[in-house]
């Protein structure tokens, strides 16, 4: 044997010796999905709850994770689902089969409450960081959660609120008759009976509207003198443009839709005085999530719009869920998820036993030189 031969048949040799161990520390993918309007009205707020989650993935993936002693790295499997709810079905099921861990998703409710159904028989763990409409987490699905309070609750303290510490005589309520605006006035509603409020009059759109002057035009004569909008930030916008237009002086009051840029962009001076009870803390005045919106920045060279924080908590937890479950298997995530504690940009991130946040904490927001502007904190741990 030559010399030559003897260095190649070794070099030959170290190579074939290396090179499983090389495969063996490759890491292995871990998909989370994420599903939300990406196109349409509302795709601003689709892709701030994508960055929202895709953030939480790089930085977990920045440590270095492994589960059950191997190395993974987590990728977030984006769809649009446009917020249609036909389209919300076909990209649940396409998700599920493409093999994700757990979803973050939807925004819409009338997306996640269908959807839902397609990753409960599949026993993925679906967590949505924008849905709050009370029946999502009433259906008796183990594997369904979400980061925020729900409408049951928020809705119902925001008709108390406005009773209580705004004492309007004469209530207008109008929503858009999509499963969160109107399961959204209907808590309002309740919340304003319950404090022996007066709701005078009730009408609805849709919520591809752009003219109220009709509706307006009967709540105007209804001489109400505070008028809750049950739907989202750029209608609520136009919405008040048009009762000034009208000389109407009524305050506009929302929960949970309102506070955006988009609002602001659209309603310009008219919107000042108009109020927003929103799920979670006062994010304004937090040190975690100012931290958080300077990471975000960086990371998308745009500011937070609205729901990012909501989706980064949901994607915490679902990847805590996952090391906590130290398994890939759905089931032991999903089980994993309903235990899970640990603290977000939002506060502490726990589920009661239906999947919802336990002791939700919301906001009241009001718009002061078209800037929104916290004023005070209701519920949470506080409470």
């Amino acid at each position: 044997m030559t010399r030559r031969f003897m260095l190649s048949s070794l070099a030959a040799g170290v190579l074939a010796a290396y090179m499983p161990m090389s495969w063996a520390a490759d890491p292995e993918v871990v998909k989370i999905g994420f599903a939300g309007p990406l196109t349409g009205p509302v795709a601003r707020v689709g892709k701030d709850l994508q960055y929202g989650a895709q953030l939480a993935i790089d930085e977990e993936n920045a440590k270095h994770p492994t589960v059950g002693g191997k190395p993974v790295k987590f990728e977030l499997e984006v769809y649009d689902d446009q917020a249609d709810p036909r389209v919300a079905i076909q990209v649940a099921q396409k998700a599920v089969d493409s093999g994700i861990v757990g979803m973050i998703g939807h925004y819409n409710s009338g997306c996640s409450i269908p959807a839902s159904a397609v990753y409960h028989q599949a026993n993925v763990a679906m967590i949505t960081p924008g849905s709050t409409n009370p029946q999502l987490t009433k259906q008796g699905f183990k594997n369904v959660f979400r980061t925020m309070g729900h409408d049951g609750v928020g809705g119902v303290v925001a008709g108390r609120f406005v009773v209580e510490q705004m004492k309007p005589k004469r209530i207008g309520i109008i929503d858009d008759r999509t499963a969160f605006g109107q399961g959204l006035a209907d808590a309002f509603e309740k919340g304003v009976k319950d404090a022996n409020g007066k709701v005078v009059a009730r009408e609805y759109t849709n919520d591809k509207a752009v003219d109220f002057r009709a509706i307006l035009t009967t709540m105007k004569s209804q001489n109400v003198d505070l008028l809750f909008f049950g739907g989202l930030d750029e209608q609520g916008a136009m919405l008040v443009k048009q009762m000034r237009s009208l000389g109407m002086t009524t305050q506009l009051f929302g929960a949970g839709a309102l506070k955006s840029n988009a609002f602001l962009q659209i309603a310009g001076t008219s919107g000042n005085g108009t109020q927003d009870l929103e799920p979670g803390p006062a994010l304004d005045k937090l040190p975690s999530a100012q931290a958080f919106g300077k990471r975000y920045k960086a990371r998308f060279n745009q500011d937070v719009e609205l729901y990012a924080p909501f989706a980064y908590d949901a994607a915490l937890a679902m990847i805590k869920a996952v090391h906590d479950a130290n398994s890939l298997d759905r089931a032991k995530v999903v089980d994993a998820l309903a235990k899970v504690n640990v603290e977000g940009v939002t506060g502490k991130i726990s589920f009661d036993p239906y999947g919802d946040l336990i002791k939700p904490p919301y906001t009241l927001f009001e718009v002061e030189q078209g800037q929104w502007k916290s004023l005070k904190t209701v519920g949470g741990n506080g409470v």
